[in-house]
């Protein structure tokens, strides 16, 4: 069966996922296979700040969301 993602963005995506799913030993795993299939050390920072954004943006959303559901600010937990 022929491969439809090649071995580079099967990294990009591991490291992206496991920037945000909060799972550092994903992390490793991927960002030494990353190593391995040659992505360099500026590609994988570009990942993880994407990954960042993304989940920087699906927590506010979820707060947001759960203010709407149970009301008040009371529920969200200060930083």
């Amino acid at each position: 069966m022929r491969e439809i993602l090649d071995l580079k963005t099967k990294e990009f995506i591991g490291i992206a996922a496991a920037v945000a799913g909060h799972c550092q030993p994903c992390f490793d795993y991927h960002l030494a296979a990353a190593n391995k299939v040659g992505i360099t050390l500026e590609e994988v920072k570009a990942t993880i700040k994407l990954a960042q954004a993304v989940r920087q943006a699906g927590n506010q959303n979820m707060d947001v969301y759960i203010r709407n559901i149970v009301g008040g600010n009371d529920m969200i937990a200060e930083d």
